[in-house]
């Protein structure tokens, strides 16, 4: 949506909306999941003051960042829903269920329109007014004719205050301070900062010599360079017109020469004592600063973080896995080569290689309460479809994860919590007569194990029907009539492809897609899935994935001439495998740990490999679903961090395998997908066993 540099000028109004728009893309989608999250929570609590607030600061920002971006249709429609909450907000009028969700359904209108914004599609504009009709009509009281269309052209811009843009910039010069008591110690000005700083160049200065009482906060002084008129600056300040002071000073023909932005003064003082006289420093570390000139968008007191793409993180991560690579080679190669002083930068760099790559992985990390965040809607709407009455509740939201795997995580939670509702929750006449309480609940919670987080999503519904699950695999021919199984065997048939409990198909469940799913994506994220159920009482779905999907841990062997890596947070022991301990297992793929039978897989096999193997082979212990299963090598390197490549076409497809690595000496080593490898084992051996049969 963004034209080529050279094929439109730098300077014009519409390339600087375009270049608005795409700085807005993210924080744009950022304020819908706000206003959706502060509308749920109104809906909890009709007369929570703090959530209406939420939501018309955040319609308020979507306005006026839609604004400055030229989002003149956004703009209109949020206008007119904010104009809304503002009675609200005054006491107006009362939040009821029916205006909650006209105002979830004026959210996705404005989604809507940002998807047609930055995607491709197009926006229901009839739908759109409806909306507003309706919140017209609760604005001016029942009955009363509501408009059935969009004011349009110089009308709908001047009705909505759009920001007009002026033929040439003009500079202002704003001061605000708090007027009275905001209950908070020290008022955070960064908001308004941010919000002024979208409407041009500015530079901002805290004047600590024109200390605000009774609040003892400095008075923020703004130098703005603008082509938005003095009401775009007043907006800024809509929401605390009556507890801050604020001065607008327009200074007529004062703008600036292209790449020489004015200068402004900088005056600062120190408070003296308690009685509140002030006096200047005079420590010669801190000498006074009057007259000293600060250039525009030095607001880096105020401002403490930065927006960066993601594909930029990426491309880091990439680098900082290639300086891995190089600096295992750089060890490597000052080892054999047995120089005392290359080792040492050798370990010094191998030192300095760790710290950035824990610094680069950890800017990765996100916390997962925004994933958690978007499913209090679907839980919401879908209880409603089914007539049930559910209640989600999250813990552990600031639990941190890959980017990556946070990104891949949604579908999954997605499935499980439809299938929680849709499966587990029982109608609330069922549950009244059961002797629960008539609203069930979902917990979706997280918390971090080890080099793993550990994901639950428990309910407190009827759980599963191990007896129906019993004769569903049974139908199917998955279960032999009479055949002896445990719960967590019959549990673990609700994972397979098109296996379904469900009575009838509907929306919802029936058609056997879900679970399965579930496990594949979790299988490809390197994770596993457990179910613990309490028949009528509910179930838990447990997810343990790995914290990133980048750099880990691996435990790298040998078999033949081929290298392949485990990954080391599944690993829990190895032992040696001799010829009287194979022999020991009649044929069979099993041995004695320490008075435990241990199945175990031989990568030979698998794989393919030819060669004879050597007389003593190793034996890689490590715990999947729960259980413990053996991985036959033929040596056992050691620990190695492994930086995690994709594997190519030809060789996406193997089973068994779920990427590549470079080694010190520029070998490459495969990394083993251990759970997909336990399951082929497994349904070889089923097969194996049904033949014998």
């Amino acid at each position: 949506m963004e034209e080529p540099r050279d094929s439109q000028d730098e300077d014009s109004p519409e390339y600087m909306a375009a270049r608005l728009r795409e700085l807005f893309r993210e924080e744009a989608y950022e304020l819908i999941a706000e206003l959706e999250s502060a509308v749920l929570e109104i809906e909890k609590t009709p007369d929570d003051r703090e959530q209406i607030a939420r939501v018309f600061r955040a319609l308020h920002t979507i306005k006026g960042s839609g604004a400055a971006c030229g989002l003149d249709a956004m703009v209109r429609f949020t206008h007119e829903i904010e104009t809304f909450f503002d009675l609200v907000r005054k006491g107006k009028i009362t939040l009821t269920r029916e205006l909650i969700d006209l105002t979830l359904a004026a959210r996705d209108q404005i989604k809507a329109m940002l998807d047609t914004c930055y995607f491709e599609g197009t926006t229901d504009e009839a739908k759109g007014r409806r909306i507003i009709a309706a919140f017209q009509e609760h604005s001016v009281g029942k009955g009363a004719a509501a408009k059935d269309a969009l004011p349009s052209g110089e009308e709908a811009r001047s009705g909505c205050r759009v920001r007009p843009v002026l033929e040439e910039e003009k500079t202002y010069r704003i001061r605000f301070h708090p007027s009275q008591a905001t209950g908070a110690a020290d008022p955070d000005p960064s908001g308004f900062i941010n919000e002024l700083a979208e409407l041009g160049t500015c530079a901002v200065v805290a004047r600590m010599d024109a200390l605000s009482s009774p609040t003892g906060s400095p008075c923020w002084e703004v130098l703005l360079v603008t082509r938005w008129g003095i009401d775009a600056i007043q907006d800024v300040f809509i929401l605390v017109k009556d507890q801050w002071e604020l001065t607008i000073e327009v200074s007529p023909g004062q703008g600036r020469e292209k790449n020489e932005p004015p200068m402004v003064n900088v005056q600062r003082s120190c408070t003296g004592d308690e009685a509140g006289t002030k006096t200047a420093p005079s420590s010669p570390q801190a000498p006074s600063q009057q007259g000293q000139e600060v250039p525009f968008g030095s607001a880096h007191a105020v401002l403490s973080s930065i927006r960066v793409a993601t594909g930029k993180l990426d491309t880091l991560v990439d680098l900082v896995g290639e300086l891995v690579t190089i600096q295992a080679r750089l060890s490597l190669t000052a080892l054999s080569r047995g120089v005392p002083e290359f080792i040492s930068i050798a370990e010094e760099v191998e030192r300095l290689t760790g710290n950035l790559r824990d610094e680069a992985m950890s800017i990765r990390m996100m916390p997962i309460g925004a994933t958690f965040s978007r499913f209090k809607r679907l839980v919401r709407d879908l209880a409603q479809e089914l007539g049930k009455e559910v209640v989600l509740v999250t813990e552990g939201a600031e639990t941190e994860l890959d980017k990556t795997v946070i990104e891949r995580l949604g579908d999954p939670l997605m499935h499980l919590i439809r299938n929680s509702i849709g499966h587990g929750i029982e109608s609330p006449g069922a549950r009244a007569g059961a002797g629960k309480p008539t609203t069930g609940t979902v917990v979706l919670s997280a918390a971090h194990s080890g080099a793993h987080v550990l994901i639950q999503i428990k309910d407190d519904g009827a759980g599963f029907d191990l007896g129906t699950i019993r004769a569903k695999g049974v139908e199917r021919g998955l279960v032999r009539e009479g055949e002896d199984l445990s719960e967590k065997e019959l549990l673990s048939l609700v994972f397979l492809p098109g296996f379904s409990t469900a009575k009838t198909v509907t929306n919802i469940s029936g058609r056997g897609v879900g679970l399965d799913v579930v496990k594949r994506s979790i299988d490809s994220l390197g994770g596993t899935v457990m179910v613990r159920n309490n028949e009528k009482a509910g179930a838990t779905m447990v997810l343990k994935l790995p914290l990133t999907l980048a750099i880990i841990d691996g435990f790298l062997t040998e078999a033949g001439a081929e290298r392949y890596v485990f990954p080391l947070s599944l690993v829990e022991e190895c032992v040696e495998l001799t010829a009287a301990g194979s022999a020991a297992g009649n044929g069979r793929h099993m041995i004695n740990v320490r008075g435990h039978i241990v199945p175990y897989v031989r990568l030979r096999e698998q794989f393919s490999i030819t060669g004879t193997p050597p007389s003593i082979e190793q034996i890689v212990i490590a715990r999947v679903d729960d259980k413990r299963v053996g991985f036959v090598v033929d040596q056992v390197i050691g620990g190695h961090q492994t930086v995690i490549k994709n594997l190519g076409t030809l060789y996406r497809e193997v089973e068994g395998l779920s990427g590549a690595t470079i080694l010190g000496d520029g070998t490459v080593a495969l990394i083993l997908d251990v759970p997909r490898l336990v399951q082929r084992a497994e349904q070889e051996e089923v097969a194996l066993c049904s033949g014998k049969g």
